[in-house]
């Protein structure tokens, strides 16, 4: 079988971020299956293109995945307006270089963004094969209660198009649990519509016996208790609380705080360090998913934030499945659903979102209590391997790509 997908923010092992597409893709690959992802040429967390073709569109091989990379607009680290024209313009490239492509059985859509949806349903109106909706984030509704989007008008168009596109595809995924039963109860969706192949992880792709020596060198952090944020530096992420946590423990010498990724507040968040005198946070930037063992290696305890926004009590972050993988306590300060997982698992402690004195205290809790971490982090990691291992997710996804679920 044949399958398209079109996601903007698509990562291959290569990149920092989620490989949840990939790890699909070469599953199927690998079962028989002829996989392409049109992409956008740009990284969704730094804004630089990962091509130097200026050609509208461009094909890359990763590891036996084959990616079109289509032309988008650098404006998505700009203002919410010029985001959307970003988006807008990665919309038309795709739809572009999804007519280009070859036939296909099935063309698969993913928001947010919602707007390449739009994309993905248009390729398969014109190929006249099925749309298959994958929700990762209950957008618009992420983006009226973080206030990003405000206006009337646009939020009610938003909800009139995400409302066509539940209608217009023939199934529906979701990576929380959350997202199902909100589309059930919320859409009037039909439940035999809605699959739950949930966020996870490759636990392979850690060891949780590694000290991360050689991070910990590069770093300067040897013999330091190291606490990591990995993800997006984001309006969402709540980075501020991390360094309010970071703050109060400055004068503990012996504990540095890492922060890994990047994202439109990087540079904010930076700048308010240097404001607060805070020396034991490092910046690191981006790793890629593939060095990213390494650094959860050299971390002793790892940290989650959002918001404290009520529609972010649904998601599943990918972070938290990683620090799992790799034997790490979590100190979660996101409540909901993905709370469940680690209060389930033992794996960590949960603290109210945006209270970074509770994270301090816990944060010393583990540096004083070292069995006691030890403990949270086996704990975690026999947990995810038990119930989000993303080889066992991929096997979901092809069973639905090739049951009836997904046919006119």
């Amino acid at each position: 079988m044949k399958i398209l997908l079109v996601h903007q923010a698509f990562v291959s092992p290569h990149e920092g971020g989620g490989t949840r597409h990939f790890e699909f893709a070469s599953h199927c690959q690998k079962t028989g299956h002829h996989f392409r992802i049109i992409a956008s040429d740009l990284s969704y967390l730094s804004g630089q293109s990962v091509l130097s073709q200026n050609s509208i569109t461009a094909e890359q091989d990763i590891d036996g995945v084959l990616v079109t990379r289509a032309k988008t607009l650098p404006l998505h680290h700009k203002s919410f307006f010029w985001r959307v024209i970003s988006f807008l313009s990665f919309m038309c490239s795709s739809f572009y270089a999804g007519l280009k492509g070859e036939k296909v059985d099935i063309v698969m859509g993913t928001t947010p963004p919602i707007f390449q949806a739009v994309s993905a349903w248009a390729i398969s109106k014109i190929k006249r094969v099925p749309f298959l909706l994958e929700v990762r984030d209950l957008w618009p509704d992420f983006a009226v209660d973080m206030g990003v989007l405000k206006n009337p008008a646009l939020i009610f168009l938003s909800k009139k198009l995400e409302k066509f596109l539940y209608a217009q595809a023939v199934h529906i995924i979701v990576n929380s649990p959350a997202y199902k039963d909100y589309l059930v109860e919320k859409h009037n969706i039909s439940e035999s519509k809605v699959s739950l192949i949930s966020n996870g992880v490759n636990p392979d792709m850690f060891d949780p016996n590694d000290d991360g020596a050689g991070i910990r060198k590069k770093l300067h952090i040897e013999n330091k208790f190291v606490v990591t944020y990995a993800g997006a530096i984001g309006l969402a992420n709540d980075i501020r609380t991390i360094l309010s946590a970071a703050k109060i423990l400055k004068s503990e010498t012996n504990i540095v705080f890492l922060l890994v990724g990047d994202g439109k507040e990087r540079a904010k968040m930076m700048e308010l360090a240097d404001q607060w005198g805070i020396e034991n946070v490092i910046f690191t930037g981006l790793y890629p998913k593939k060095e990213m063992k390494e650094i959860l290696a050299a971390s002793d305890l790892c940290l989650a934030t959002l918001l404290d926004i009520p529609m972010f009590r649904k998601t599943y972050p990918n972070k938290v499945f990683d620090y799992m993988a790799a034997g790490r306590p979590t100190i979660l300060g996101i409540d909901g659903v993905i709370r469940k997982v680690i209060e389930d698992a033992d794996g960590g402690v949960f603290v109210q979102p945006g209270d970074g004195k509770i994270i301090a205290e816990k944060v010393m809790y583990f540096q004083q209590n070292p069995d006691r971490k030890a403990a949270c982090g086996k704990n975690a990691r026999s947990y995810v391997v038990k119930h989000f291992d993303r080889s066992q997710h991929a096997e979901l996804f092809e069973h639905l790509i090739n049951s009836r679920l997904v046919r006119f």
